[in-house]
């Protein structure tokens, strides 16, 4: 797996720099109403995408992390996850239900992302088994935030010269994904600066709270009127196809650079653990022998 590390972040290099390429290149039509400044769309759109999936995998490992104390608390958790896959599914092809869907969203995308959740419940729990989960967790956290960032950063500069201003406190979208990145960068303070025993359940729950905005970040504009412009993927607009075949090669990069920064960030993670673990196992090893060097010395002295 070393070896295949730096071949992959190659070619990440060069999927990066050829999503670069199309981002800028004259290829790809400039928007009829905001000009060239729209190119931003390719880094502020993949980032957000990005943040939102590693959030995700971070709600997983959390939960996983909070029911593997017993195994009773775990079956019921599988069968929980299951009930929603089977449950959710079902529900969108009902007309009830489909009349409550934003204009322009079909039901087999929102059958697709409910069926995320128990394929990535049972697939992140195979994969990282036992304590690798609050690893996978913390990673997820730091590389989501470091994604967060930048959504927030691109946004202000995209909106000065398209609203005229670099930011609208009254916009939900804003403030929901200003209190998300709040919420998580919370998180990692938490884990970083608290030393208690139960640090590692604390931040699992707050984890959870954390990824309840998720949703809310991403549906505000379809329920609340806000500066953003309504969705044209998913959301009855349209895009000239050129512009969607760069979008998402941007974001399959984005995606390819994450991955590789989780797993880097992953094996940091397992080392420094161990360390840590090896550190303790000393000490213990020295006190013991320290007690029982002074044992001769007690009886001696009676």
């Amino acid at each position: 797996m070393k070896r295949l590390f730096p071949i992959l972040a190659v070619l990440t290099a060069i999927f990066l720099a050829y999503a670069l390429h199309l981002a800028l290149s004259k290829a790809t039509p400039t928007d009829a109403l905001q000009g060239d400044v729209y190119r931003i769309i390719y880094y502020h759109v993949p980032s957000a995408w990005t943040a939102f999936l590693l959030f995700f995998i971070n709600f997983i490992a959390s939960i996983q992390y909070l029911v593997r104390a017993k195994a009773s608390t775990q079956n019921v958790a599988r069968w929980v996850v299951i009930a929603i896959g089977v449950i959710g599914v079902g529900a969108t092809f009902l007309p009830q239900v489909q009349q409550m869907l934003p204009t322009g969203m079909r039901p087999s995308a929102v059958a697709t992302t409910v069926l995320m959740i128990p394929a990535f419940y049972f697939l992140i729990g195979w994969l990282f088994p036992g304590g690798r989960l609050d690893v996978l967790a913390v990673t997820s956290a730091e590389v989501g935030v470091v994604f967060c960032t930048i959504v927030l950063v691109t946004g202000p500069i995209w909106a000065r010269p398209v609203w005229g201003i670099w930011w609208a406190p009254g916009d939900i979208r804003l403030t929901s994904t200003l209190v998300l990145w709040l919420i998580y960068v919370s998180y990692l303070v938490l884990r970083r600066f608290s030393s208690s025993a139960q640090t590692q359940m604390l931040a699992a729950a707050l984890a959870v709270f954390g990824a309840l905005d998720v949703p809310l970040v991403y549906f505000s504009i379809w329920f609340f009127r806000t500066q953003h412009p309504q969705p044209v993927i998913g959301g009855g607009g349209s895009m000239d196809p050129r512009m969607l075949h760069t979008l998402l090669i941007s974001w399959l990069a984005f995606l390819c650079f994450a991955f590789l920064i989780c797993w880097s960030r992953f094996r940091l993670e397992l080392l420094k653990r161990e360390v840590e673990q090896a550190h303790a196992m000393e000490s213990l090893v020295g006190a013991g022998a320290s007690a029982e060097a002074s044992l001769p010395l007690s009886r001696s002295s009676r």
